[in-house]
């Protein structure tokens, strides 16, 4: 299978105003997520709507597409992108790649590309949690599995409920997965998902990978030991900039 990553960047960050292009260690962070991509696949894009960016990206050497500035999710823009990019490159997968993660990793990329063998329409990334601070934090997704190791669910509350144990010994009668929110789709599904209606179970938790379960998608995951630090304030670029000095 062929494969292409796209890394949906925007200027317009409510946060973080202009984030992607924010200096960390001499180099924007943009450029950072860029070139560790890259180290695990020839084909990366960023798909923008700010001349900013493009222009920053095709300073450094990347490859970037315009996109709409209308989209709600990275998810849209990369279905945009990816429309776009078809007229004259081939490809079967688009790997979403979260574009204000400056320490991803080269294998968590080849990892999600091996979940693909002529079956697979959505794969994801998840983690064992360790600590009871990310079990109960609701801003860190939770995922449950089937023995398939397909996502059943995904919850901002803490699932499955462990009946019987008080909730401090949770973790150790239980493995619990956290969602790390890097995707990969098959084109032709990217095309089905960004047309869906949201539905409820979205609505409530605010998770849209919910709207492809609603629907009746199947999303493979893939174990990765290492949980990236994403840079959505000003305050996370300065932890990222002591990360980098260590």
């Amino acid at each position: 299978m062929e494969f292409v990553a796209i890394i949906p960047a925007r200027f317009k960050s409510t946060r973080f105003p202009g984030k992607p292009l924010a200096m960390l260690g001499g180099k924007p962070v943009i450029q950072w997520v860029y070139e560790n991509v890259k180290q695990a696949l020839d084909n990366v894009w960023v798909a923008t709507d700010d001349d900013r960016i493009f222009n920053e990206v095709e300073a450094f050497g990347g490859k970037a597409v315009y996109t709409e500035s209308t989209h709600r999710s990275g998810t849209d823009r990369c279905a945009e992108a990816a429309r776009s990019l078809k007229k004259d490159i081939q490809f079967d997968v688009v790997i979403n790649v979260q574009g204000d993660e400056p320490f991803i990793k080269a294998d968590q990329i080849r990892q999600l590309m091996a979940c693909f063998d002529g079956n697979t329409e959505i794969a994801t990334l998840i983690k064992a949690i360790d600590s009871a601070e990310e079990l109960f934090n609701p801003n860190r997704p939770k995922v449950v599995l089937g023995n398939d190791q397909k996502a059943l669910y995904f919850s901002r509350s803490p699932i499955p409920y462990v009946r019987g144990e008080k909730e401090s010994d949770w973790l150790l009668t239980n493995t619990f997965w956290a969602h790390i929110g890097m995707y990969a789709y098959t084109n032709e599904v990217l095309q089905q998902i960004t047309k869906l209606t949201p539905g409820k179970l979205e609505r409530v938790e605010a998770l849209e990978q919910l709207r492809w379960l609603e629907n009746g998608f199947q999303i493979k995951t893939a174990v990765t030991e290492f949980q990236s630090i994403g840079i959505d304030t000003p305050d996370d670029l300065r932890v990222a900039e002591e990360l980098l000095m260590k």
